[in-house]
């Protein structure tokens, strides 16, 4: 069976819904439009969090370059304690 938004036949063509028939398949068609939509606000909240990751990784990245300057290219930071050391071999 197919659903047929705003289609008009003769008199004698027309069969019509139940009005709990009618209020089923508007309200399927309601919650599916407004799944749609959740779906996409999904995806543009999905876009702006790839994008603040990625601004994320290079403002770490430059950060990184500033730090192998100032401690030298072996060094290892304890993230946690902030302590700096040589990288053992």
């Amino acid at each position: 069976m197919k659903v047929v938004k705003g289609k008009h036949h003769t008199v004698a063509d027309v069969k019509k819904l139940s009005q709990e028939e009618l209020d089923t398949i508007q309200q399927m068609n309601s919650d599916f439009t407004k799944a749609k939509i959740s779906l996409g606000d999904l995806e543009l909240e999905k876009y702006a969090l790839l994008q603040r990751i990625e601004h994320l990784k290079m403002a770490f990245a430059e950060n990184e370059k500033l730090l192998i300057v100032k401690y030298g290219e072996n060094s290892v930071i304890n993230i946690k304690t902030g302590e700096v050391t040589e990288k053992k071999d």
